[in-house]
Parts: structure tokens; sequence; C-alpha cells
């Protein structure tokens, strides 16, 4: 079975303000993290098996705690798991507040032959719940979105099997947001242009070979 590496950072993103679309606060960032796993899920790019988030003081910074909730068979948007997620606060922290909260889950990819499987954090997905404004933002962190794999070979069957479904997604949460996504900031290993990961410079019918920071 094919062994995908993945990158310390992304190799793509994309960020959607949603300020002047949904409140802030809790509830209303796992509304919109519902409405997006599910049109993911629907791609087959990310299947949700839990959320993840770390706690932080207003003028103190991260408090060094983290909180995972398991959601298998449950409905992000349900007061259940926003009164599970509220619970979670630390005892000794009383003003912590909820950092950008991750929907943790797999995806399916396919191989240069067409043959599908299974990854972890194929893609990930962030709400945030912050009271100063709502937002979300979803990253990849492999290479069979781009037009050559990590060491800088050229692979156009596995872009052509992969890159096209991640920009049916953003393009379908573009329109579920009501939206444009803002590409994210570029990163050693690849940045986002319009709806897939933009092409990297060729040379010598390679691209760059970017496995000393893997």
């Amino acid at each position: 079975m094919p062994t995908l590496m993945r990158a310390p950072r992304e190799c793509g993103s994309w960020f959607w303000d949603l300020e002047d679309v949904t409140a802030p606060e809790l509830e209303p960032a796992l509304e919109t993290a519902a409405r997006m796993s599910a049109l993911l899920q629907a791609n087959e790019l990310l299947e949700p098996v839990s959320l993840e988030w770390s706690w932080f003081e207003v003028g103190k910074g991260g408090l060094g705690i983290h909180s995972r909730l398991d959601i298998v068979g449950r409905s992000l948007d349900s007061a259940e798991i926003a009164e599970q997620a509220r619970a979670c606060q630390p005892v000794g922290y009383p003003s912590a507040e909820m950092s950008e909260i991750s929907v943790v889950g797999s995806g399916i990819w396919l191989d240069a032959e067409g043959s599908r499987h299974r990854e972890p954090g194929l893609v990930e997905l962030g709400v945030s719940p912050d009271i100063i404004g709502s937002s979300a933002e979803l990253s990849v962190y492999h290479d069979v979105w781009g037009l050559c794999d990590f060491r800088g070979r050229p692979h156009p069957a596995v872009h052509a099997h992969n890159a096209p479904r991640l920009a049916a997604a953003l393009r379908g949460l573009d329109n579920l947001l009501g939206v444009l996504a803002e590409p994210g900031e570029p990163t050693y290993f690849g940045v986002a242009e319009g709806h897939g990961v933009k092409a990297p410079d060729i040379t010598d019918g390679l691209g760059p070979n970017l496995t000393d920071l893997l």
C-alpha cells in the first residue's frame, strides 16, 4: 500500500472570514463545522472522528492544555456537543477560552492507478469560536494535490485523480458559506492558488526537492 509523506507545514490553505456571515462563539462555530464537514465528507475528503482544541487566557496566551472530544455518530452542531466542549474547560482557569477547533478525521486519496486509500488528516478543517469574529480554514499537507511529489518528480496521474476533487470541494465550500476563500500564507512546501496548490517551477523536468525538511 502506498505511503504518503506528510509535510510539517501546509502545502496549501484557504481561509474564510465569516464575520459578516455567522455569529461568533461556540454554537455558530460548531454549526459551521457541521455544514463544512458534511460537504467534505460527501467529497470523501474528511470523515470526522473528533474535535480538538487548546485553551488560552486573554492577555496571557496559551495555557498548554488541550482537549479532545470524540464525535463519531453524533452531529457536530448538537446541543450535547457544545455542552460537553464547555465542560472540558480547565477547572483551575475559569476565564480560559477555546482556541480554533480542529475537526479531525480521515479522507480518501487515489494513487496513479486510481486505487483508493484512506489517510488520517488528509485535509484539516478548523473553525474559530472567537467572540471577535468567526472564521474557518482548510489546510492540506500531502503532495497528492500538486503536480509534483515532495521529491520533485512529476506525478500527473496522481494530480489528475486528486486535485479536481479538492477544487470541487473548495468551490462547494465557497458556495455553502457565501464567501470566497482567501489563500493562506506560502510555506516551504507550497501555497494555495485559486482552488488548488500552485504549480512549482520545473527545471530539467523536475520540481523542487522538499524532502530535506520532511
